[in-house]
């Protein structure tokens, strides 16, 4: 027992360093694409698609001839949740600024902006084509200089490219009051004399390396949902060869800890991204809609949506395609979203994350109280033959046979079990993990106070308090916690406390507070059993 519960701890102290390390999502390998395409139907008739992601028009178009060429204009969009700005140049998004998020914890830091740090040549959603002429940096014409979104309500803002073989390109954004949300709808118009065969390409980029030194980024790459799994990348993974996906592909994006890019498919309105590392060195992202043929005075239109906000597990669900799955909580998210929800729960009526943290300590510690309570009611009754235990290894010392089974003799007669005070932290490593993820990548908690100098529950206690006093009750957690141990085990176990309290300095206050309220109530437990168990 004393060996087996040695290794116990060390394997956990081990499986959770190697866990906050390397646990991250599952990268799979991809197979070459197989081309999909769009069958060419007879000019004399109605033009349709095989991909229902492609909406065709059978009737002749009438487009309104703008400029081929104008200058690069910037147009503001107001909703209540944003200020986005979007370029006439490839009719794209410059920079979106969050109103409800601030970069630092403080009330004069600036609000949270995305998009502003692509390449400035080619920014987020840039529209290129394949098959006919619609290069990168192509300027459209705009029909707005500003629009606001009013409460409850919804605006478009329109980009046109009139070239000058005979076809049309046309984005619509459509932004509406409360969501993050864009609906895009890209139509080509074909009134040249030919068929029009091609597809429709939005580049997004991301800079290889954050200009800013801040845990926010440490898992910013690209994420696509492609194949019912999440794939991940970084720019190292394509710094020799580009990544090419194919397979039913839901969202394509990239993202940090707290916030997301993303195009979404509507009715596999995606074909194919391939992810590569541009002339620039920044992280590309090329999301390709399938291929399409355009009759003579026919048009067709590549419909999308776009996501540009926080990773809050409600907003991300709501905007379906799986895109909660860029929240990534790792092996044990069956267990981590039922926490995040209950901590969400908890706050609608407290009001603070902090309290609510406690709240789940609280419950989740009830839950497993007759667990801990059969555990603890093994280790003292370990305790108490350990006398016996060392008579019988006397004895049989010259005959392990023999002494295996009298040491099983004596488990049955005192109705003990050697692994018994084992197995709780075995059962809760799965529980501990899943609440480390919960916590360590909850936009909820980012800049969430709890009290007096804790002012942000996903960063560090700025002075240390937590985690020493975490470091306190560990210690007392142990000395008052049968053991049958020799001392050199014992000593080396009272050790725990010291790594624990260095390990957690840095980690994130509210995990920290789950620890230590886990402590205290742990020692009120032992107290509890010490009394009650003879």
């Amino acid at each position: 027992m004393e060996k087996r519960a040695f290794i116990a701890v060390g394997l956990s102290i081990a499986v959770f360093y190697l866990f906050s390390l390397f646990f991250g999502p599952d990268k799979q390998k991809v197979e070459p694409p197989a081309p999909q395409t769009v069958s060419s139907p007879d000019s004399s008739q109605a033009v349709k698609t095989q991909n229902p992601g492609l909406l065709q028009s059978s009737t002749p178009v009438t487009v309104q001839q703008l400029p081929s060429t104008a200058p690069t204009k910037d147009v503001t969009v107001e909703t209540d949740l944003y200020t986005a700005v979007f370029s006439s140049r490839g009719a794209s998004l410059k920079s979106m600024t969050l109103k409800n998020y601030r970069e630092e914890n403080t009330p004069t830091s600036n609000k949270v902006t995305l998009g502003n740090d692509a390449d400035p040549n080619l920014l987020s959603f840039s529209t290129r084509a394949t098959g006919f002429n619609l290069p990168d940096g192509t300027v459209f014409a705009v029909d707005a200089d500003g629009i606001k979104v009013e409460k409850d309500g919804s605006r478009q803002l329109t980009f046109n490219y009139v070239s000058g073989q005979g076809y049309t390109v046309r984005k619509v954004y459509t932004f509406s009051y409360g969501q993050y949300g864009i609906k895009l709808e890209t139509q080509v118009f074909n009134n040249s004399a030919a068929p029009l065969v091609g597809t429709i390409q939005y580049v997004m980029t991301y800079p290889a390396q954050p200009k800013v030194k801040n845990n926010r980024f440490d898992t910013a790459g690209s994420y696509i949902f492609a194949d019912n799994g999440l794939q991940s990348n970084k720019i190292k993974d394509v710094a020799s060869s580009s990544k090419r996906y194919d397979k039913t592909i839901q969202w394509s994006g990239f993202a940090d800890k707290y916030f997301l890019n993303a195009i979404l498919s509507e009715n596999n309105s995606i074909a194919s991204v391939e992810l590569l590392k541009s002339n620039t060195g920044f992280f590309e992202s090329v999301v390709s809609s399938p291929q399409f043929t355009v009759n003579p005075g026919k048009s067709v239109t590549i419909a999308n949506r776009l996501f540009v906000g926080p990773k809050d597990i409600d907003i991300l669900k709501a905007q379906g395609n799986s895109l909660v799955r860029s929240l990534d909580l790792g092996w044990f998210t069956v267990i981590a979203k039922p926490l995040l929800y209950s901590l969400k729960f908890f706050y609608r009526y407290v009001g603070n994350y902090g309290i609510a943290i406690i709240i789940i300590t609280v419950i989740l510690k009830a839950f497993f109280f007759p667990l801990t309570h059969k555990s603890y009611k093994s280790m003292k009754g370990m305790q108490k033959i350990q006398p016996e235990m060392a008579k019988l290894r006397e004895k049989f010392k010259d005959d392990k046979d023999s002494m295996n089974k009298a040491v099983m003799e004596l488990y049955r007669e005192h109705k003990v079990n050697p692994m018994g005070g084992c197995l709780p932290m075995v059962v809760q490593i799965p529980v501990f993990f899943a609440l480390y993820k919960s916590l360590m990548f909850s936009i909820e908690l980012r800049h969430a106070p709890f009290f007096f100098w804790i002012t942000d529950l996903a960063d560090k206690d700025p002075y240390y308090v937590t985690p020493v006093i975490m470091g306190i009750t560990m210690f007392l957690q142990q000395k008052m916690t049968p053991s049958n141990m020799d001392p050199m085990q014992q000593k080396m176990m009272l050790a725990l406390p010291v790594v624990f309290t260095f390990m957690f300095l840095s980690f994130p206050s509210g995990l920290v507070l789950y620890w230590l309220v886990n402590n205290v109530l742990t020692i009120g437990q032992q107290m509890y059993i010490n009394k009650t168990v003879e």
